[in-house]
């Protein structure tokens, strides 16, 4: 075969003025650290924290939860616009977990672990989406929902977020920071 450009010694020459010296690299080689056993003090905070990721969610707790249009609430003392706003597409969910596939037991602690992530993330709005199925996930979601502390209000998603199987829910964010005061 015969070469479109071939290189003559004198433009091998020239490049070879051009670059200067030059050595060849060495293949850097990567080695895995070997794993670190974790002081007790980082196993106990872990501890804590999954302690504080579950919730328990009772299976017994029958909300008075209205069945006319579509699946809403707001908690005593906050203000009913609220749902309205959730509605209205004014929040906005900054987490969105997805509990398709899912049995109750696993749900449950996937909710409970979004509603303590969030506290985390400062996240005032999430998103959960139970789906319709066989419409058990629903059913109890809502029924979850208001026996958290956090949670001021929930409303039915937009189609943008799930519509009829997915709620957003409107969280009180609580400041982790103490302050002292003198």
């Amino acid at each position: 075969m015969k070469e479109k450009n071939p290189v003559n010694a004198q433009d091998k020459q020239l490049f070879k003025d051009a670059v200067g010296k030059v050595k060849p690299m060495v293949q850097d080689t990567i080695h895995p650290h070997k794993q670190s056993i974790k002081p007790q003090q980082q196993i106990i905070k872990e501890k804590v924290a999954k302690q504080k990721a579950t919730f328990h969610f009772s299976d017994e707790f029958e909300p008075d939860l209205s069945n006319n249009g579509p699946m809403q609430y707001v908690r005593d003392g906050a203000s009913s616009y609220e749902a309205k706003n959730l509605r209205r597409g004014i929040y906005h969910p900054e987490l969105i977990l997805d509990l398709h596939g899912l049995d109750q037991h696993s749900a449950k602690q996937e909710i409970a672990a979004l509603l303590y992530e969030s506290q985390k993330e400062h996240a005032q709005c999430v998103c959960i989406v139970h789906g319709l199925g066989q419409h058990i996930l629903k059913n109890k979601v809502p029924h979850w929902l208001v026996q958290h502390p956090d949670v001021i209000a929930f409303h039915q998603a937009p189609l943008e977020y799930g519509g009829n199987g997915a709620l957003l829910v409107l969280l009180d964010i609580h400041d982790k920071l103490m302050i002292k005061s003198d």
